[in-house]
């Protein structure tokens, strides 16, 4: 009995993110198909971190590149490289490759001086992306507009693929258009189908966000907290030190004479 409620329950553990994706519509599903992610590492003064992981089809659909997307055939990785680097991008490290559902995938990290020249560079002209600070908060809007739509041969999509775009902010966020909590370590995603990106359907990243940054915060209270500890514990020892009771000089020795 106990053997046949373990298959029951892998059972039901396999089947529930098939059902899920076919009644979310690809998009919320349990596990998602990531086909196309673009990860901002935002800084409050506009440098950027900018992590791209994209099968080869979906650089090539989505960006209008020309690489191989092959299942067999090598990443050009120096031609991605050169893809992804321009006067206002700087990629660092390694291009490096994976494969999943037969498809070939790169992950590129690029550096950026300034998030507000983004589009100036041919890899990311498909979105234009503001800055800026309004009163007492940090303002961060990215429009991305239409894909190239390039047709791709058949490379396995069923449909289910999506395509996301994340943003990690450094301070506290105050509003924001995601529609869904702020995921761990002030993450914003939003998602859309791969169909729908290919269409160009526009997708609008609206944040707002406080002027100090949660590391400068963190710090600055473990830095009162270390001095809060510090001087209590200089306060415990001079009270100790003088609470204790003294020894009169010579008093001892006559002590000592008595016994």
């Amino acid at each position: 009995m106990r053997i046949r409620a373990v298959v029951a329950a892998l059972a039901l553990a396999l089947a529930l993110p098939a059902a899920a994706c076919s009644a979310g519509g690809g998009v919320g599903g349990l596990f998602r198909q990531y086909e196309y992610e673009e990860d901002v590492y935002l800084s409050l003064t506009g440098t950027a971190t900018v992590y791209v992981n994209s099968s080869v089809a979906a650089l090539n659909a989505l960006r209008g590149t020309s690489f191989d997307a092959s299942p067999n055939a090598p990443v050009d990785l120096a031609g991605v490289r050169t893809y992804f680097s321009t006067p206002v991008t700087h990629v660092n490290g390694q291009v490096n490759t994976t494969r999943r559902t037969n498809r070939r995938f790169v992950h590129v990290k690029i550096d950026v001086d300034d998030i507000r020249r983004l589009s100036g560079a041919p890899t990311f002209a498909w979105s234009t992306y503001s800055f800026k600070r309004d009163g007492d908060l940090y303002v961060y809007r990215q429009v991305i507009g239409p894909a190239a739509g390039k047709a791709v041969a058949n490379v396995g999509w069923n449909g289910r693929e999506v395509v996301a775009f994340r943003l990690h902010l450094p301070s506290r966020i105050r509003y924001d258009n995601t529609g869904r909590p702020t995921g761990r370590g002030n993450i914003l995603v939003w998602e859309q189908s791969l169909a729908d990106r290919l269409r160009g359907t526009p997708i609008i990243l609206d944040a707002s966000m406080d002027p100090q940054s949660i590391l400068y915060r963190t710090l600055w209270l473990f830095g009162w907290t270390f001095f809060a500890v510090t001087m209590t514990f200089i306060l415990v020892i001079w009270w100790v030190v003088r609470r204790a009771p003294s020894i009169q000089p010579g008093r001892g020795a006559a002590t000592l004479g008595q016994q």
